[in-house]
């Protein structure tokens, strides 16, 4: 009889449950609902202003949200929900404690310019998780290997082009050991050329497993790599599917003409 019980679904990692945020009078975010599993590559995209990179930064609350909620392995990120229905922000500590489970990877790096690449890879695993410098040495060292630039671990920000601080970017999140990875459009200040090289590392990362959510507006990239896509467009979630479904049977009639617009400029 026990084989007829189909195996449990594993819990998705990231829960985001009718959030909605507001800019004083302007509603950023309007009841979007999204989940991500363990594993999964999600991709945001959808026209400027859309809501994405708000979104985004809600899930690490970089951004608070008036309203819904937004878990990661089952905590809350950010506030608390009140048996009585009030929301409580949850103190600073506990908020930094689940920042440093969530990479976060910017358009414009946001590296430390006063220090070499291999210290800003280990600067917060030591100060945030208090590790050891030997063992996160090695880790950083590894990861500089795996992004192309363990020959630049000397070097300054300022020394490195923007496509090899992106890659750093990336390195010094993974550092960190994080269960989520988000990425904004880390491609949008590099030069056309710099593009391939940063969008390979994440590609390899999500051949290996690493969850995360990407904003970005690269679509061949975003349909190559995801195994989910979302659309969303004057802050809310218009489809969400498979790659498949999304780029080549679209059903709602906002995505359609989005997508008509890319390929008329050949950018799928």
């Amino acid at each position: 009889m026990s084989d007829l019980i189909p195996p449990a679904t594993p819990a998705p990692l990231v829960v985001i449950d009718r959030v909605g945020k507001s800019f004083g009078p302007v509603e950023v975010l309007k009841e979007v609902s999204l989940t991500v599993a363990a594993g999964d590559v999600l991709s945001l995209i959808g026209p400027s202003g859309s809501g994405k990179t708000t979104l985004l930064r809600c899930v690490n609350y970089l951004e608070t949200y008036e309203r819904g909620l937004i878990t990661i392995a089952g905590e809350s990120v950010g506030i608390e929900q009140l048996p009585d229905g009030r929301r409580r922000r949850k103190s600073d500590r506990q908020i930094a404690a689940l920042r440093a489970q969530v990479g976060m990877v910017f358009q414009h790096y946001n590296l430390f310019p006063h220090l070499d690449v291999l210290e800003n890879l280990t600067v917060a695993p030591c100060r945030v998780h208090g590790e050891a410098l030997g063992p996160v040495r090695e880790r950083a060292l590894a990861l500089l290997e795996r992004v192309g630039l363990a020959d630049k671990r000397h070097r300054y920000p300022s020394e490195l082009s923007g496509g090899q601080q992106q890659r750093v970017a990336i390195a010094r999140a993974l550092t960190m050991q994080p269960r989520l990875l988000l990425l904004d459009e880390v491609t949008s200040a590099l030069d056309p050329e710099l593009v391939g090289e940063v969008l390979d590392v994440i590609t390899s990362l999500a051949a290996d497993g690493i969850t995360m959510m990407i904003v970005t507006h690269e679509m061949a990239f975003a349909r190559e790599v995801s195994t989910s896509v979302a659309f969303m467009a004057e802050g809310r979630l218009i489809e969400n599917g498979t790659p498949e479904a999304i780029f080549e049977a679209p059903h709602h009639e906002r995505l359609r003409s989005f997508m008509q617009r890319y390929r008329a400029g050949n950018r799928l």
